[in-house]
C-alpha cells in the first residue's frame, strides 16, 4: 500500500520480471534455440542465438542472460552498426536531408534509391565497419577501412558499401557463433530500424546466402517484454507457446543466386582477409599519432 501511494500503481497489481533489452529483442524475434539467429539492425548491429548452456562468443565476453530461465544469448556485435547510416547522412546526405524536409519523411527512407543505383559488390568498393572496435575477431586496435576505390565510385557506392560491410561483419559473427555452438543457423530473423528497408533485407539475404525473415514488428524488444508479461500473467503456459502465439513473420526474402555468388567470393577472398592484412597498419597508426586504441 505504501508503494502504491508513492507510485500511483494500484495495490495488488502483478509485478513480472522481464529481461534486458537485448534478451527481450531476441525473444521477440522468436529465437529460442541455437539454430535460429536474431540479427538486429540497430545503432549497434548484433547477431545473437539462444542456448541452454553458458557460451562466450568472444573470450571473457559473457552472454546475456535470456528471458526464459536457464537460457543465454551469446552475441557478436558491430558497435557502430546502423549508426553508420546516421554518419553517412550527416557527412554525405545533405541532398536527402533537404528532400526529406520538403516531403516530411525521414532522410533514411530516401537512401534506398542509392542502393538501387549501385550493383551488388559496389563495383569493388569494400568496407570494414570498425569505426569503433567490436567483438571478435577484431582487436582493440581495429579501425574502419574502405578499399578498392576507382574513378567510377560515387557517394552511392559508399553507402551501399556501408550496408554490405555491416552484412559481411555480421555474417562473420554468425559463422563464429556457429563454430562455437556446434550448431548451424537455419533460420534468420531480422529486426531493428534498418530492417524496415526491403533493399537492406534483400542485400542481407544475398550476403548470408539464406532466406531471411522480417517479423511483423521491428520493435521486437518491446514484443519480447510483452511475451514475458503474457507468460508471467498466465496467458500462456510457457515461453514456447507464447512465442508461437505472439510472433509472426511478415515477409521473407530469398537470396538471388547471382548476387549470392558475387557476395560469397567477395566475403571469402577479400573481406575475411582485410583485418589481418590491415592490423599492422592500425597498430602503426596508433604508435605514430598516439590515437586511442
Amino acid at each position: 500500500e505504501a508503494a502504491s501511494c508513492e507510485t500511483g500503481i494500484p495495490a495488488g497489481i502483478p509485478l513480472i520480471a522481464s529481461g534486458s533489452d537485448k534478451a527481450c529483442e531476441v525473444l521477440g524475434s522468436g529465437c529460442m534455440t541455437a539454430d535460429v539467429g536474431s540479427l538486429s539492425f540497430g545503432t549497434t548491429a548484433t547477431f545473437n542465438i539462444t542456448t541452454d548452456t553458458y557460451l562466450e562468443a568472444d573470450r571473457f565476453h559473457p552472454p546475456y542472460p535470456g528471458v526464459a530461465p536457464g537460457t543465454f544469448n551469446p552475441e557478436m556485435a558491430i558497435r557502430r552498426g546502423f549508426w553508420m547510416v546516421s554518419w553517412f547522412k550527416n557527412e554525405f546526405g545533405l541532398r536527402e536531408q533537404r528532400l526529406a524536409d520538403e516531403r516530411g519523411v525521414a532522410a533514411e527512407a530516401l537512401f534506398d534509391d542509392l542502393l538501387q543505383a549501385v550493383s551488388p559488390g559496389s563495383e569493388g568498393l569494400m568496407l570494414q565497419p570498425y569505426w569503433s572496435p567490436g567483438s571478435a575477431p577484431a582487436g582493440p586496435e581495429a579501425r574502419g577501412a574502405i578499399i578498392g576505390f576507382s574513378d567510377v565510385h560515387t557517394r552511392a557506392h559508399i553507402y551501399r558499401a556501408i550496408i554490405e560491410g555491416i552484412g559481411f561483419a555480421l555474417r562473420e559473427g554468425k559463422e563464429i557463433l556457429e563454430k562455437r555452438s556446434g550448431e548451424p543457423v537455419k533460420t534468420l530473423r531480422i529486426s531493428g530500424g534498418g530492417s524496415q528497408s526491403d533493399q537492406v533485407m534483400q542485400i542481407t539475404a544475398d550476403i548470408f546466402g539464406m532466406e531471411v525473415e522480417r517479423p511483423h514488428t521491428f520493435e521486437t524488444s518491446g514484443l519480447g517484454a510483452a511475451i514475458a508479461a503474457a507468460v508471467g500473467a498466465g496467458f500462456y503456459p510457457d515461453f514456447a507457446s507464447a512465442v508461437s502465439g505472439m510472433v509472426r513473420v511478415r515477409v521473407r526474402f530469398s537470396p538471388d543466386a547471382a548476387n549470392r555468388q558475387t557476395y560469397d567470393r567477395l566475403y571469402r577472398d577479400v573481406y575475411c582477409n582485410m583485418y589481418k592484412s590491415l592490423r599492422p597498419s592500425y597498430r602503426a597508426i596508433h604508435a605514430i599519432t598516439h590515437s586511442r586504441i
